[in-house]
Formats: C-alpha cells, sequence, structure tokens
C-alpha cells in the first residue's frame, strides 16, 4: 500500500514538475496570450492617472437588442469566459465582457486605491463609450461582488443580475485577523505554479481536477516568471484587500434588478481560511447553505443550485450552467 502511495506521490510530483518545464513567461499585459475575440481599449483618466481598461464587445448577426456584461473573478480575466460569449451570441445577445484595472490585459498601476465603486464605475464607462443604455450583469467569483455594488449603484442599467458562485456572501472580516496590504504583498511573492494549483485544487474544485483547468493556472503562473511580478503582486494584494474590507454582503436587501444565484454547492471558496483555526475554517465557504441565505435575502431572485460542482461552473459544468442562464436572459 505504501509502495503504490510513493508511486502516485511520484507520478504527480513528476507531472507537477513537466508542467513547470512547460510554463510560458508572460508579459504584464498578457500581450503574448491571444483572447477568444478581437480585444478594444478605454483610456480612464482615474486618481491623477491614465490607465488603459481591455474589453471584448462580441455583437452578433442575428442581435436580438439585448446585452449581457461578463465581470471576472480575481484569479481570472475575460478570456475564461470564450465559452459562455459564444453561447449567448448564439442566442442573438451582444456580450462586453472588460478586464477590471489591475487584471487580464488592463493596466496595472503602480498605485491606485481599488474600491468596488472605482470598478464599477470604470464598467460603466465602457458602455457609455459603446452607447449601451440597458444591460444584463453576470458576475463570477470576485465579480459577483462587482457586479453586485455594479447593480446597487445603477438600477437604471442593470436589466438583470446573474451571480455565479459570488464570493463575498459572508463577511470574513468577522472570523478572520485582519492583515494588511504589505502582509498580502508578502505572501503574494511567495507564489508559484504549484502554489496556484493547490489553491484551485482545494478551492475551487474540491479535490476534482481536469487537465484543462491548467490554462487557468498556467495564466497566473506564467506572471511569476516575469521580472514586473511584484507589480502584479503589488496589485493583487491591494484586491485583497478590497475583497477582506468592502462586504456587499449588507446591502443585498437593496438590489432592485431580478437576479438569478448559480451555486455549485461543492465549492469552498472562503478568503483567509488559513488564517484560522480548523474549527472556524470549517464554518467558511460553504456555498450549499450560502446561496439559500442569500436567495432570502435578495428581493425578486430564484436560486439554481449545481449539486457536485465547484467554484467554477462555467468551467466545470458548462452545461448545466448555461441553460439556466440562458432561461433567464430569455425570459
Amino acid at each position: 500500500m505504501k509502495f503504490k502511495l510513493l508511486i502516485g506521490l511520484f507520478f504527480i510530483t513528476l507531472g507537477s514538475f513537466a508542467q513547470q518545464e512547460e510554463l510560458k513567461w508572460l508579459d504584464i499585459n498578457l500581450s503574448n496570450y491571444e483572447y477568444p475575440y478581437p480585444i478594444h481599449y478605454i483610456t480612464l483618466n482615474v486618481q491623477q492617472q491614465e490607465l488603459k481598461m481591455e474589453y471584448m464587445d462580441v455583437k452578433p448577426n442575428n442581435y436580438n437588442g439585448k446585452n449581457v456584461l461578463l465581470l471576472h473573478g480575481k484569479n481570472f480575466n475575460g478570456a475564461y469566459w470564450k465559452t459562455t460569449i459564444e453561447a449567448l451570441t448564439k442566442k442573438g445577445f451582444r456580450v462586453i465582457v472588460p478586464d477590471q484595472i489591475g487584471f487580464g490585459k488592463s493596466t496595472k498601476p503602480n498605485n491606485f486605491q481599488y474600491t468596488f465603486q472605482q470598478l464599477s464605475q470604470n464598467t460603466k464607462q465602457i458602455l457609455d463609450s459603446l452607447g449601451i443604455q440597458k444591460t444584463a450583469v453576470l458576475g463570477h467569483s470576485m465579480g459577483g461582488m462587482v457586479a453586485t455594488r455594479f447593480a446597487l449603484m445603477y438600477p437604471e442599467v442593470t436589466e438583470k443580475l446573474i451571480l455565479e458562485n459570488p464570493i463575498g456572501l459572508e463577511d470574513w472580516k468577522l472570523k478572520v485577523p485582519y492583515q494588511t496590504v504589505d502582509w498580502w504583498y508578502k505572501n503574494e511573492l511567495t507564489q508559484s505554479y504549484d502554489r496556484i494549483k493547490k489553491y484551485q485544487l482545494d478551492s475551487y474544485y474540491d479535490g476534482k481536477w481536469n487537465p484543462e483547468y491548467d490554462e487557468w493556472v498556467n495564466l497566473l503562473a506564467g506572471w511569476t516568471l516575469n521580472s514586473d511580478f511584484n507589480k502584479i503582486a503589488w496589485n493583487s494584494a491591494l484586491t485583497y484587500d478590497m475583497i477582506f474590507t468592502q462586504p456587499v454582503v449588507y446591502e443585498f436587501q437593496n438590489i432592485k434588478a431580478p437576479t438569478l444565484l448559480i451555486i455549485g454547492t461543492r465549492d469552498r471558496t472562503a478568503l483567509g481560511k488559513p488564517l484560522v483555526n480548523d474549527e472556524v475554517r470549517k464554518t467558511m465557504g460553504l456555498y450549499a447553505v450560502l446561496g439559500k441565505e442569500t436567495q432570502k435575502k435578495i428581493p425578486n431572485s430564484k436560486l439554481v443550485e449545481i449539486p457536485n460542482i465547484g467554484h467554477m461552473p462555467h468551467i466545470e459544468s458548462f452545461d448545466k450552467f448555461i441553460k439556466p442562464l440562458t432561461d433567464f436572459l430569455e425570459n
């Protein structure tokens, strides 16, 4: 039995080394990584600096007059919405997919005060530049917190709100001791392929890995090879602080738009788990419970649970994700 275990660990380690050997150096703005659709930029003049915010704008030939805004999570960028964009545009929806400042192909500032209000305002400027006055808003993970804030700030723009395994359904600062931005920065500087994959394996997929998930690990791990990784790590630290200190959980009752919650119930994502004891850790990131609690808080909301699926329904189980989404958007 011990021999079999050792052999298994050997091949896991060997696979990890092979993956790292193939790891591609990535430019700080992902200029050497191709997105699935043509990219565009808007220039933002905020906080006494000029920043470039990237977005994809995919308008189908059979445009039905309806728009969908897709907002990415913290450890991702707009590229991971590829299959969602394909499915929505086939239905006639125009799809707008930004990279938030500090993420993906957008500018990584040396200094920036990250707030969900600022990210929402930046996103609204893209819509304004395109002449889009109304849209459905879908946010995944951290994008769910941005989408919630956007819906609260711009109820006249938000026709429908969709939250896919959003973080922020609980207030982690009630359980996790506060850490400074400098602490988050030092922690981010230690990132590696193995650390990133282990985090996603444990939190996002609850120990069940598929090789197609490697692309989303590589997009983060490739940055660790960049000489400017300290700038990427600094922006990541600032956004961790934003997530930790700016909860949206207390304002769900103020959402005006019809809302759909799509929740993979195997998800265990929660900020700060390593900073608490085992007893507290067991109470965090319980999405099978959090989804139901949140649905009760949001007026005119519907909950669709996807059993045995983790943090990434649109990646891990696309068919089970896209049907309730399109049903909600079309009705």
